[in-house]
């Protein structure tokens, strides 16, 4: 069977999709729309203290993973709205801009993934596709390869609920069928509009997130983000997705300058009122925090991702996108507790 065990018919019975993409595809436009800081060879003192931290990374994941041929684990619905939700991040990549190559392994990712399960992720968004400038093509093949022995370990030794990040409905439907819930799209069902039927099909939540090819600090990015977005949620709506399965995600980083990055932060309480939707917010050590920080080592941005991130919460940010699960879900507990503690005075 091979990659054809995976492929989905869309009610035509044929498999020629994975084809038809790989053909018509020769570009990602992703790769020339992320704002992140590329992987730099250690020199110095910078390299020696990328080093450390990449250690103390490795420290923290289980040294073997649990592994578990069983059935899926029960999970609890996903509840939007009740609290800002922590999305971890495991990118199965040898070239992601922040972590790439430590969890390419999948028996490290697996382990990664329950390592941030125990922390208190909410969901674990696995990727098998690096979308930072000039990464390397990979092609629908190699990407499931990739993703789904994770999500298959994950669903059977965890209770997070597994998303994929993906822009290609093959991946997103081979995700779904070893068990995940969520397709995150980087393009908003603008690159392939049949993911948009895969989540349709699969009754799954979607996440659909603003991009662009390049930044241009003379476009209304707050305008822009509104209008590419609104395309998004038609796609999906037209493709039979429930509204209430939908997710907005503005992109931060993505074909942004950093000012634009930070004022669809600053703006996020008008995107959530103009949709009326959910909203994902992911700055995890992004190029914008290090500017604004100082801190040019991307592994270093915790404080400033978690500073945005609370922002965001405190705003009414339904998810969070993170790397640094545990030192999030600790900011998040704190803020809950003080919301909480007016509550109880009123």
């Amino acid at each position: 069977m091979g990659i054809d065990k995976y492929m989905y018919a869309l009610g035509r019975g044929f498999r020629g999709v994975r084809q038809a993409l790989d053909d018509a595809r020769h570009v990602d436009p992703a790769r020339a729309a992320r704002d992140v800081t590329p992987p730099q060879a250690p020199a110095g003192a910078q390299g020696q203290a990328q080093g450390q931290a990449k250690d103390r990374a490795h420290d923290q994941a289980p040294a073997q993973p649990r592994l578990n041929n069983g059935p899926p684990l029960a999970r609890d619905p996903l509840v939007l709205g009740r609290r800002t939700l922590v999305m971890g991040i495991v990118n199965v990549t040898p070239d992601s801009f922040s972590d790439g190559g430590q969890w390419f392994d999948a028996s490290r990712a697996i382990a990664h993934g329950q390592q941030l399960a125990a922390e208190g992720a909410d969901i674990l968004d696995i990727g098998g596709e690096s979308t930072r400038p000039g990464a390397a093509p990979v092609s629908t093949d190699d990407e499931i390869a990739r993703v789904i022995p994770v999500i298959h370990a994950l669903v059977r030794s965890t209770r997070a609920h597994i998303s994929i990040d993906t822009m290609k409905a093959p991946v997103a439907h081979a995700a779904i069928e070893a068990g995940a819930t969520i397709i995150n799209d980087v393009w908003g069902f603008q690159f392939d509009a049949d993911a948009a039927r895969v989540a349709a099909g699969a009754n799954a939540h979607c996440v659909l997130m603003h991009n662009r090819r390049a930044d241009d600090p003379n476009v209304d990015i707050y305008a822009e983000v509104v209008a590419f977005l609104s395309r998004s949620v038609d796609i999906a709506l037209k493709a039979g997705v429930a509204r209430e399965r939908i997710v907005i995600d503005p992109g931060i980083g993505f074909g942004k300058t950093h000012a634009q990055s930070f004022e669809m932060i600053r703006r996020l309480p008008d995107l959530r009122a103009h949709f009326g939707l959910p909203v994902l917010l992911g700055a995890s050590r992004k190029r914008c925090i290090g500017v604004a920080s100082g801190v040019e080592i991307a592994a270093e941005r915790v404080a400033g991702s978690v500073c945005a991130h609370v922002w965001g919460a405190m705003h009414g940010v339904d998810i969070v996108r993170v790397h640094d699960v545990f030192a999030h879900v600790q900011a998040l507990g704190v803020l809950r507790a003080i919301e909480q503690s007016g509550k109880d005075h009123v």
